[in-house]
């Protein structure tokens, strides 16, 4: 009897540093990954530092036709964190606003070449900037502080429009992360960087827009209690 391969869906997060420390404890790759075990992969393609322009570069040698992207249930593109730092301080990642919507429009454009549309596209925002801890960070580095908040908040709703114009869905960060004026310092480690309680809360919030893309996914090989013990090969091969 021929075996029939295992098909494993798949979610990429495609980023900066925030998406590559995703996979650390408690980070918010690894919390999806844990909901979605034996359902779907969850590939964590996070290159620090990394910002849009190196991002479009690289995208198409981590993404392409061949790399079962028929199997692909969605991919969050998450930069604007290194974009958006100062150009007077910190140039070797700054990209100017009007290039950085450019660059996320050419990734969105790309993905749909190889035929991952729209709908399995989340944009996901930079989150807000606490300048006092960033601030430290920089000045133990010997550097002056090289973002601001304000400046973030600039590329954050560049994020948003782009989405809206190309019909992709977005996850807010910066937003969300202040609404209501709240202290949002608690789910910033640095300053920049996700804490704890800032990984719960995006995997919470992009949780909410993956569900329903997965929603209909069949748990992968049959529960061991559901397994013929006489005969398991009936039971695990699969249909020849």
């Amino acid at each position: 009897m021929a075996l029939s391969e295992v098909t494993w869906p798949r979610i990429v997060l495609f980023g900066d540093s925030i998406t590559e420390f995703s996979f650390q404890d408690n980070g918010w790759g690894v919390l999806l990954a844990q909901k979605l075990v034996r359902k779907c992969d969850v590939l964590n393609r996070g290159l620090s530092g990394y910002n849009t322009r190196w991002a479009n570069i690289v995208l198409p040698r981590l993404i392409s036709k061949s790399s079962n992207v028929e199997n692909t249930i969605a991919v969050t593109i998450f930069f604007g964190a290194n974009d958006s730092a100062l150009k007077d301080v910190n140039s070797n990642q700054h990209i100017p606003l009007k290039e950085y919507a450019d660059n996320l429009k050419r990734m969105i454009q790309y993905l749909k070449s190889i035929d991952i549309t729209e709908d399995k596209i989340i944009l996901i925002t930079p989150p807000p900037l606490y300048e006092p801890a960033w601030e430290k960070e920089c000045i133990a580095k010997g550097d002056k502080l090289n973002r601001f908040n304000s400046t973030t908040g600039e590329y954050a709703k560049t994020c948003v429009q782009v989405a809206r114009d190309h019909g992709t869905e977005v996850l807010d960060l910066w937003t969300l992360m202040q609404k209501n004026n709240q202290d949002f310092s608690s789910y910033l480690s640095d300053g920049l960087h996700l804490s704890v309680l800032g990984n719960n809360f995006l995997a919470a919030q992009l949780w909410s827009l993956l569900e329903k893309k997965i929603s209909t996914l069949p748990m992968l090989l049959p529960y061991w209690r559901d397994v013929d013990n006489q005969n398991p090969e009936v039971s695990l091969r699969g249909k020849s």
